[in-house]
């Protein structure tokens, strides 16, 4: 461990940091140094202090008795949605850069407000933990496309489907789910993460419409929703995501984007490229975390080089537009136009993230097999 580790506490220290954050930490011991943790539940803090080495001495019940300390340069926020703006807000008034988890709000609204809030902060740096910006395989196909390998992208589509019940040890069975203080249910919760990747591969969205249906007893907000999107680049597309009830069979649940030149299907740890007169090409990346381990390292080198962070508030507010405006244009029957809030929509949306300490995308020339089938 170096000596001029970012020192972090951690606010929340459930589900996502055991299972999501931790294992990335884990790996970046050269770059942070955990020095003190919060949570207002005792037993999973001390789960918490079992499996990352730390001391009870360095627990607090109350976040904001952490936010006082001095040795915590950052922290990161893995609260439920309708503590992320309150506790950023906290956090930047006691001086620490935050990394947080997505999204940035409950709605719209707050979102906005998250925007103008970090805004006045320049000095600090806040990254929200949207991992799908940082996903290995979602960066490989950004620059397969940004090399030509589709030509100009016309129809982009995707339907995934997952049964959501509470199942004990699972995220679905979190209670603030249940019943979410925030809007969109299950769409805005994970529906992001979609949105993330769609911008990512294919740019912003300016329009919007769609419809909705819900077959789940079990979670709040709609279960199914299906949108038709328009894309600043002229492509149209179409997502569809339903989180029913019942079981329902294995789905392939890939991302397919349509172009002049070539096809390509995502499948988060894996994407093919089919183009006319060549075999079919796959392309598999190797450990898969979920962008989780790019996101903190992003987060590291802003703070220690001045790098630039990708999981911007304004760029993680984006990802939300396009959900909560598709579910606003359900519930009005209209074809919904999406505000260039913050700023101008884009047919790029936003750069391809790439550690500085590496070139071109990632340490390790072998870490992609490629198979000609």
């Amino acid at each position: 461990m170096q000596e001029d580790a970012i020192r972090l506490g951690v606010i929340g220290t459930g589900l996502a940091v055991q299972r999501l954050h931790w294992p990335a930490l884990e790996r970046l011991t050269d770059a942070f140094r955990l020095t003190a943790f919060a949570n207002h539940s005792r037993p999973k803090a001390e789960n918490f202090a079992g499996y990352a080495g730390m001391s009870m001495d360095d627990y607090a019940a109350d976040y904001h008795d952490l936010l006082e300390r001095s040795d915590v340069d950052a922290v990161l926020i893995s609260l439920p949605i309708p503590m992320n703006y309150p506790v950023t807000k906290a956090a930047l008034e006691a001086g620490k850069h935050v990394i947080c988890e997505k999204p940035a709000g409950v709605n719209d609204a707050e979102a906005r407000k998250f925007i103008e809030l970090v805004d006045q902060y320049p000095d600090l740096t806040v990254l929200i933990t949207e991992n799908s910006f940082y996903q290995d395989a979602a960066r490989l196909a950004r620059s397969l496309i940004d090399g030509g390998a589709l030509g100009r992208i016309h129809l982009a589509s995707w339907r995934t489907v997952s049964q959501l019940v509470p199942k004990e040890g699972q995220f679905s069975s979190t209670p603030w789910r249940h019943d979410p203080g925030y809007e969109g249910g299950p769409h805005l919760d994970a529906g992001v993460h979609h949105t993330a990747i769609i911008r990512l591969l294919c740019g912003d969205v300016d329009q919007v419409s769609g419809v909705s249906q819900d077959a789940n007893t079990t979670h709040g907000g709609p279960s199914d929703l299906s949108l038709n999107l328009r894309f600043v680049s002229g492509a149209v597309g179409n997502y569809t995501a339903s989180y029913p009830e019942l079981a329902v069979p294995k789905e392939p649940n890939d991302f397919r984007l349509y172009g002049t030149d070539g096809v390509m299907s995502f499948r988060f740890r894996e994407l093919s490229v089919y183009r006319p007169d060549e075999p079919p090409t796959t392309y598999r990346t190797g450990q898969f975390d979920g962008g989780h381990f790019n996101a903190f390292l992003n987060f590291a080198e802003a703070i220690r080089l001045g790098e630039p962070v990708i999981g911007t508030v304004a760029q993680t507010y984006r990802n939300m537009q396009i959900v909560l405006d598709g579910l606003e244009a359900v519930a009005n029957g209209e074809v919904r136009t999406i505000d260039p809030y913050p700023s101008e929509l884009s047919a790029t949306a936003l750069p391809l993230w790439s550690p500085k300490r590496t070139d071109p995308l990632f340490d390790n020339p072998d870490y992609v097999t490629i198979e000609h089938e």
